[in-house]
């Protein structure tokens, strides 16, 4: 399933593989990644449905305290794909990765992304800590060149 996604000024292209399986490979703009959803409790009574459906008012204004994606990245940067909250950092300055190893879990939407080394290397920089609020495209840690 493609969807084209616009969130503020920004359009992301976004690709979704079997929603059945465990994790679901989604690609947004170019970059595959992994997604665990949380379980859900089974339903134990039957939904309500609401007689006359109502109208979502949207606001597309973003938070003035919300962090901005930053330009000019870094080639061994390790960025947001999408803004949330990191909730765990896996990794620390002067660790060496592998490639698919799990650097930080980001949460966004009730979903835990977890973020994973593209490349192998040694990390050189580490911007985020637990509890911190990121924004698309924010540099979460720099690999060493």
């Amino acid at each position: 399933m493609r969807y084209s996604v616009k969130i503020g000024e920004q359009t992301f292209s976004v690709e979704i593989e079997d929603l059945d399986a465990r994790p679901i490979l989604v690609d947004v703009d170019g970059e595959r990644m992994e997604v665990w959803l949380e379980e859900e409790p089974a339903l134990t009574a039957h939904p309500v449905i609401a007689e006359k459906p109502r109208p979502v008012e949207k606001n597309n204004v973003p938070h003035p305290s919300a962090p901005q994606p930053q330009t000019g990245v870094a080639q061994g940067a390790v960025t947001a794909p999408i803004p949330g909250v990191i909730v765990e950092v896996k990794t620390s300055v002067g660790q060496s990765v592998n490639r698919g190893d799990e650097l930080c879990v980001l949460e966004a939407m009730k979903m835990k992304n977890s973020i994973k080394a593209v490349r192998a290397g040694v990390i050189s920089r580490v911007n985020i800590q637990a509890g911190d609020q990121v924004g698309h495209g924010q540099v979460l840690m720099e690999f060493a060149d």
